[in-house]
């Protein structure tokens, strides 16, 4: 199973996180950031009934139409 978003395809990727220690510059290891995948059923169209991994933001949008 993908952690990949079926409606938006919004998948991982990858982040640094920065320290400022006493104004110096200093990257840290790269840190993969995943998006918030839930499982949501669809209400319309021909997948309606079909169980699918969506991301917050489609959830958001899906509940508008």
């Amino acid at each position: 199973m993908e952690k990949v978003c079926t409606i938006c395809a919004k998948k991982s990727g990858m982040s640094v996180t920065l320290v400022k220690l006493r104004g110096k510059y200093n990257p840290t290891n790269k840190v993969r950031k995943y998006p918030n995948l839930q499982w949501v059923k669809l209400t319309f169209g021909k997948d309606a009934g079909k169980r699918v991994l969506a991301c917050t933001k489609c959830i958001k949008r899906l509940s508008k139409v």
